[in-house]
């Protein structure tokens, strides 16, 4: 990941994304994969993050930042896992009524106040039509959206997308 004032934005959410969850025995009649343990007292469900999710991560043409409820503690648990230096947090407002009436996701006004008009990336397995209509009419950069099944995580065809949509601006 090379910083600069030049490269889009990567928002990134850990669960679903990093932390796939929510597939059936019929889906996954073994289990979800796992990666190592950490210490008796963390989460068992790190041990699903893919720690060769990190170089990919890092070889976009991007900065990453954190866009996860996990806010400081990413950097703390996700990060060493995926061999991520530290990375910027979003800070979440509290939640709006008018967001959810109109179906907007909480994290969707922040996100764009954060990015303050630059091109961004953002991967999440909650975003909907309305996150990507109220983007379209609110940010004056490049935005991608980009929907990640939670049963699966990113996969190479997410890498892909993201890569092409980097490289494209």
């Amino acid at each position: 990941m090379i910083s600069s004032a030049q490269h889009p934005l990567l928002f990134l959410d850990v669960d679903g994304p990093l932390i796939p969850f929510g597939a059936t025995p019929q889906q996954l009649p073994g289990g979800y994969p796992t990666y190592g343990t950490g210490p008796e007292d963390a989460n068992p469900l790190l041990a699903r993050i893919n720690p060769a999710y990190g170089p990919r991560l890092t070889a976009l043409p991007c900065d990453l930042v954190w866009a996860t409820t996990w806010m400081s503690e990413a950097n703390e648990c996700v990060a060493p896992r995926l061999g991520l230096p530290e990375l910027p947090v979003v800070v979440w407002p509290e939640p709006s009524d008018e967001d959810e009436r109109g179906g907007l996701h909480w994290k969707t006004r922040a996100l764009l106040a954060w990015a303050d008009g630059r091109p961004f990336a953002w991967v999440d397995d909650e975003i909907t039509e309305a996150d990507r209509a109220w983007v379209a009419a609110h940010h004056p950069g490049r935005a991608l959206l980009h929907h990640v099944d939670p049963r699966q995580g990113l996969t190479d065809a997410d890498f892909i997308a993201l890569d092409e949509w980097l490289r494209a601006g």
